[in-house]
């Protein structure tokens, strides 16, 4: 398929692009790249990329594409607390203006990237698909809307899928450290210390980077009647853990290393174990690879070898916030987060 992918030199879309293209599909970027800083490694592959903000897509942008798989937004609950109206902006209105040039262009596929955050507060009891939704933050608020207004464009003619990523870890050449595994092994491999910033009771679904690609390729290559209109919690449902255990499991890969909490840590409202049983009954071509061992063992390797620092991963390269902050504070930002150097052009 030829298919234009939003957010492609992002966390996630670093990891999809080369794997799309080595599946055999066409694949066109459209990102902004405020990240352009925060590359950790290598990117293994380039692929053409508009840069335009998603606010910004016009008619004609998305003509001649078969599908469109849609990263681009702002990624996680601290950067959505920045300005709620903001993050409803960027992640639903603006998603579903997406979806609605995607479907007058003649896109058949359209794949959004929801998230498991949209079911917020919620038991111990495991969350299925159908379950209750219960966002705490803006950043589940906004995922929750973009849903809705997605659906609401569903026909004979324009098929959406969304998929509900548990939290991702994992290596990304644009790696992130705001993510709970990745910052609990960095502190681990250049401290000796695994640093809890939450009570560590709360309930997280997990999942690897490469993972999250793969339930992409597999949503984009399957019979439409199996994705249309429907979403899909990715991950695996073994792979739920308090926060505590996570930390359990690093200490027995590095068992120099010892538990402490930060100052300020405390309960955290978002808790929620999900059921990934249906992507598996479903897309059947979906195998996830990767445990959480495992995906400790891959980011201690690679922090190693990559002389990772703390003043490196608790700067702001590789935290989104922070990474946003400092653009406001140079100017490279607008205050609606476009960039200058895009709204003068």
């Amino acid at each position: 398929m030829r298919v234009l992918l939003t957010g492609n030199r992002g966390y996630i879309g670093s990891v999809l692009a080369p794997m799309l293209l080595d599946r055999g599909h066409e694949v066109a970027g459209l990102d902004s790249d405020l990240y352009s800083r925060c590359s950790f490694a290598e990117e293994p592959h380039f692929v053409p990329t508009i840069p335009l903000d998603i606010r910004d897509v016009r008619d004609g942008d998305l003509d001649g594409f078969d599908a469109v798989i849609h990263l681009a937004g702002l990624s996680n609950d601290p950067l959505g607390d920045y300005d709620a109206r903001l993050t409803m902006e960027i992640n639903a209105h603006a998603s579903v203006r997406l979806g609605r040039l995607a479907k007058d262009a003649g896109v058949k596929r359209f794949l959004y990237a929801s998230s498991c955050s949209i079911y917020g507060a919620s038991s111990d009891r495991f969350i299925a698909e159908d379950g209750a939704c219960a966002p705490v933050t803006p950043y589940g608020e906004s995922k929750l809307a973009a849903e809705a207004g997605l659906r609401a464009l569903a026909d004979e003619d324009f098929s959406p899928t969304f998929l509900r990523a548990s939290t991702a870890y994992g290596f990304s050449p644009r790696i992130r450290f705001d993510l709970v595994v990745n910052n609990l092994v960095a502190w681990a491999v250049c401290s000796g210390q695994i640093r809890m910033k939450s009570n560590g009771t709360p309930w997280r679904p997990i999942v690897h980077v490469q993972d999250i690609a793969l339930a992409y390729a597999c949503a984009l290559e399957a019979d439409r009647t199996v994705v249309h209109n429907r979403a899909f919690n990715v991950g695996q449902t073994s792979e739920n853990f308090q926060v505590r255990d996570i930390a359990a499991i690093i200490g027995e890969i590095l068992p120099d290393t010892h538990i402490t909490f930060a100052d300020d840590a405390g309960a955290d409202a978002r808790n929620y174990r999900v059921d990934c049983n249906h992507i598996a009954r479903s897309l059947h071509s979906y195998k996830p690879q990767w445990t959480c061992r495992r995906g400790v063992e891959e980011l201690c390797a690679a922090f190693k070898v990559q002389n990772l620092s703390i003043e490196a991963f608790e700067g702001p390269r590789f935290s989104r916030i922070a990474h946003v902050k400092s653009l406001l504070a140079e100017h490279e930002l607008a205050p609606d987060l476009r960039r200058q150097a895009q709204m003068a052009a």
